[in-house]
């Protein structure tokens, strides 16, 4: 069964950084890309990031770019999305998910964790 376990929100200041953790288990994590999503209270899931299989290519939503950086360890299937610059438009739940193949975007994301709270606030 796989699972997929989120980590490493909280609340920081404006101009601050968090690393989130994606811990994904029962699956072959080396196979597949990987993607971070994200959704603020009251608006539409957001795909901020994604990561090929073999972190070959990524790529990142406008409202992210240059400020997070996305990045996998494949031996210890985890992947990772650190977060600078924090703004309080960043504040969302964090989400993971498991590609259907190996590039980005795949075609669909059949895992997905249950999200962690980042909160961007002074």
């Amino acid at each position: 069964q796989v699972q997929v376990v989120e980590s490493g929100g909280g609340l920081v200041q404006p101009g601050g950084s968090l690393r989130l953790s994606c811990a994904i288990s029962g699956f072959s994590l080396e196979d597949y890309a990987i993607g971070w999503f994200r959704q603020a209270p009251g608006r539409e899931r957001e795909g901020i990031s994604c990561i090929s299989s073999e972190a070959a290519w990524t790529n990142y939503a406008d409202s992210v770019k240059g400020r997070f950086t996305i990045s996998r360890d494949n031996p210890k299937n985890t992947v990772y999305l650190q977060m600078n610059s924090l703004k309080p438009e960043d504040t969302a739940v964090y989400y993971c998910a498991t590609g259907d193949g190996s590039t980005c975007p795949p075609n669909a994301y059949d895992n997905w964790g249950q999200g962690t709270q980042v909160t961007v606030s002074s």
